[in-house]
This record gives structure tokens, C-alpha cells and sequence, in this order.
């Protein structure tokens, strides 16, 4: 007896607890109906709202549209759950795939277009704290916000709203064709994967003040394609008040003629057309009615079929272009001619990333003091320590190679399989703490300044973040490169 009243108690506080937890978790009315969001994993300070749609899934009808207003919904929507990331291959253990630890995530799939919220204040409309969107990247073409480096509870944690965001990619974020530049209300196609990152700006200036959040200090950040997401999102005229403030990671500067990394070739909007629509009619696609009720997986693949069969290299978009609505003109011609938007920046890139991005990156911050405006730039130089665990990844990722930041900036550490030192923890709060102070103050030292100076034409040394002497860090990678 005495057993099953014990049993019975127990399951009281525990039901009481639950209900306790529900009071304390505010529900929030936002576009499309209310949410309620859960307690950060590590941090019950925090909240999470995972998986909220920001506009209707882009299926049938509404592929290679514009994004479209968000579909209403019943009750409270628990938002417990990452969503669908963008449709893409399937990921196989190995290289970046085992850094990042894929397979615990919700299938891909083209209904994607949704983001995930962490946050201190929700309900707190005069809490004003400041909002940072963060882009993925992965060439445009895979990854997703929900990535466990991407883990943002350290963000909110030091009272900064943090979004993250998927987005359509590859051929579904990024096709041209004739006809759908026809029936366009722009006359122009693609960049529906950039249309999407601006539908969640516009999303955050609308809702984000139910979160905590102030609409008018938002700073866009991104890593590798993220950051070339960052740098479209600067050179496009639809993004005017939309934030504030912006951080480059890994995604070059300014591309000119003296530079290691030469910028990638534009072609004119009719040429992306015609490489898509000659893939598309060999595939039995011949109009845009058919294109729309393709399977997925044949629209994913047809490119790659027509080169298996015919011998010849197939081409559909699958980037940003210069289409002239979205993106006049490309980030660098921006930069130049004075109509790249003039705000803040931080800019980087790793010691062992994609190619030497440093003398671009000192002539960005060059031109932004021309223009008036003030630039950070950092190189990332603590190559990832190895234990020999996962011969698979170190036989292809050693150094600081491209991407190896994301944990430090983050503070997500813990989720990765690398034996990292007390020193790592030191250098990952540090960066944080930068990248945190830069969304708050536009200045990534807070608000009373510190050693970290703007780049420029007579200072253009960059911030370099590794491990102190005193830290065992592996010396074979060789000095920090030093721009010339």
C-alpha cells in the first residue's frame, strides 16, 4: 500500500512539474497562429522554438515562386522539432559529413522554408535585445540551420536573439528558365533561395518583438555560401532597412585582378536560362506545367542524367545570379560603385580555408573606410586538435580548415568528436563574446572598445584567434598567412 501511495505522489510532482514548466514557457501569437517554444537543452534560461514556418511551403504551384504568406494553423504549435531542411543527396559518413554529425536530422524535403528561434525574453516586447540571422552554408546546394555546430543557445545566452533559417537550394532555390522569367512579375528567374533569407528578414522586422527581439537591430551572418548569402543580401536593393549590421565568414572579400581568388564568372540571365531550358526539354520537361508536376527526385537529378547519357556537361542554376531584380549587380561592382549597403562589417576566413582570402578581404575594409564606414577582419588560426579517433575525417580535414571556426563561434564544442583543450573553450568564449558584442554595439570589443581595431589602409592587419603559448596547439600548419 504504502508502495502505491509513494508511486502515486511521485506522479503528482511530476505532473505538477510539468505544469509548472507550461506556465513558465509564455505562448506567442506570430504570423500564422501561436507558438510555444522548450527550455534550451543546457541553458533553462534559454528558450528554443524550433520549426516555425515563416512562409507556405513552396510546393505545386508555388515552386520556383517567390515565397508566399505562411499558412495558417490551429491551437498552439509546440515548437519542439527542427524542421525539413532544403531538398538535397543524401549524406554518408566521412569528411565534413562526420564533423557535423548528419543523421540525426528531419528528412530533406522541398517544404523547407522554416527557422528556429533562441531567447531569454519571450513575451518581453520591451526587452529590445538584439537579433542576429544566421545563414547556412554548403554551396547552396546542402545543410540546413539546425546543424549541431549551429547551436544557439551560447547566442541567447548572452542576450542575443538568435534565428536561424533554411532556405530552398540547388535547383529549387536557384533555377532559370525562359518561361518562368515570362510569367514572372519581375521578368526574371532564380535566386528563390535568396527571396526565402529576405522573406526571413521580413519575418524577424514583423515578429521578432514577441521574442524579445528589437526589429531594428538585426545583423545578418553567414559562413561559406551563408557568407555569399551575406554579400548578396548587401548588394540587393530589397533588403534597404531590413538590418543593420553584417558578418562575412569565409566568403571573400572583394575579387580583383591582383588576387588569389578570382571572382566567379557571371554570365547574362538569358544564358542560365538556356543551359537550364536545353537540359529540361531532354528531359521531357518541356514547359513550365510540367516542370511543376516533376517528381523531386527527377528535378534533382536531371542534370546529372543528361550528362550520363548525351556525354555533354549539363547546367541548370544552381547559385545566386545577377538577374537584376533580386541582385542587379554582383557584390564586388556593389562595393565599388558606393551601392552596397553601408553598414558595419566583420569579415573573415581561416588559415587553412578555400584559397588565401586575405588581400580581398583588406581591399573590402579599405573600401568600406572610403565609403566612411568601419570593418573588422580576422584570420581563424587554431588548426583542430586530433586524437586519431576518426581516421575517416582527419585523413581530409587537418589545420583550420574552411568551416573550422563554426564550433568557436558558437561556443558549440560539445557537440563535436575533436579532444579539445581548456585552451579551445578559452579561444570559442572569446570569438563569441566578439561576435555577440558586434551585434549589440557594431563594435566587436563592446561598447568601451579593446584591441581588436578596424582594418584599414593604414592598419590593415587582421585579428588573429588562436590558442595562447601556453595551450598545446599543433605548430605544423605553418605561421598566419600575412597579407602583402
Amino acid at each position: 500500500m504504502k508502495a502505491k501511495v509513494y508511486s502515486l505522489a511521485v506522479l503528482l510532482m511530476v505532473m505538477v512539474g510539468c505544469q509548472t514548466q507550461q506556465l513558465q514557457n509564455p505562448v506567442l501569437t506570430i504570423e500564422g497562429g501561436q507558438v510555444q517554444g522548450v527550455f534550451a537543452d543546457d541553458n533553462p534560461d534559454v528558450y528554443v522554438y524550433r520549426g516555425i514556418p515563416y512562409a507556405a511551403p513552396p510546393l505545386g504551384d508555388l515552386r520556383w515562386k517567390a515565397p508566399q504568406p505562411v499558412v495558417p494553423w490551429d491551437g498552439v504549435k509546440v515548437c519542439d522539432q527542427f524542421e525539413h531542411p532544403s531538398y538535397q543527396a543524401v549524406h554518408y559518413p566521412g569528411g565534413y559529413t562526420t564533423e557535423w554529425g548528419y543523421g540525426a536530422e528531419s528528412n530533406s524535403s522541398e517544404d523547407c522554408l522554416y527557422l528556429n528561434v533562441w531567447t531569454k525574453a519571450p513575451n518581453k516586447i520591451d526587452a529590445k535585445l538584439p537579433v542576429a540571422l544566421w545563414i547556412h552554408g554548403g554551396g547552396y546546394r546542402e545543410g540546413w540551420g539546425s546543424e549541431p555546430e549551429f547551436d544557439g543557445q551560447e547566442w541567447g545566452a548572452k542576450d542575443v536573439v538568435l534565428v536561424s533559417i533554411n532556405y530552398r537550394l540547388g535547383v529549387f532555390g536557384f533555377l532559370t528558365h525562359p518561361e518562368l522569367s515570362a510569367k514572372s512579375p519581375n521578368g526574371v528567374s532564380g535566386n528563390y533561395g535568396i527571396l526565402d533569407q529576405i522573406e526571413a528578414l521580413k519575418w524577424i522586422n514583423k515578429n521578432i518583438a514577441q521574442f524579445g527581439g528589437d526589429p531594428e537591430n538585426v545583423t545578418i551572418f553567414g559562413q561559406s555560401a551563408g557568407a555569399g548569402s551575406v554579400k548578396t543580401l548587401c548588394a540587393s536593393p530589397l533588403t534597404e532597412g531590413l538590418f543593420d549590421k553584417a558578418i562575412i565568414m569565409s566568403g571573400g572579400g572583394l575579387a580583383l585582378p591582383n588576387h588569389d581568388v578570382p571572382a566567379r564568372e557571371q554570365l547574362p540571365l538569358s544564358a542560365y536560362e538556356q543551359q537550364t531550358k536545353e537540359v529540361m526539354d531532354w528531359a521531357g520537361y518541356t514547359d513550365l506545367a510540367k516542370m511543376r508536376r516533376a517528381s523531386t527526385e527527377m528535378l534533382y537529378t536531371a542534370a546529372s542524367y543528361y550528362s550520363a547519357v548525351t556525354g555533354k556537361r549539363g547546367s541548370v542554376t544552381g547559385s545566386p545570379v545577377a538577374e537584376g531584380y533580386v541582385l542587379p549587380q554582383g557584390f564586388d561592382a556593389a562595393a565599388i560603385d558606393g551601392s552596397l549597403h553601408n553598414v558595419p562589417y566583420m569579415i573573415g576566413y581561416t588559415l587553412n580555408d578555400m584559397g588565401s582570402m586575405s588581400k580581398g578581404i583588406i581591399d573590402f575594409c579599405v573600401n568600406r573606410e572610403q565609403v566612411g564606414n568601419k570593418a573588422w577582419a580576422y584570420e581563424f588560426a587554431r588548426p583542430l586538435p586530433d586524437d586519431g579517433s576518426e581516421p575517416t575525417v582527419t585523413a581530409r580535414l587537418k589545420g583550420a580548415f574552411h568551416s573550422s571556426d563554426l564550433w568557436f563561434v558558437f561556443k558549440s564544442l560539445k557537440h563535436c568528436w575533436r579532444p579539445w583543450t581548456q585552451g579551445d573553450w578559452d579561444l570559442s568564449e572569446k570569438m563569441l563574446t566578439a561576435w555577440t558584442n558586434f551585434a549589440k554595439y557594431s563594435d566587436p570589443n563592446g561598447p568601451d572598445g579593446g584591441e581588436w581595431t578596424p582594418c584599414t589602409q593604414d592598419n590593415n592587419n587582421l585579428m588573429l584567434f588562436k590558442l595562447d603559448s601556453s595551450d598545446v596547439e599543433n605548430s605544423e600548419m605553418g605561421a598566419p598567412i600575412v597579407a602583402e
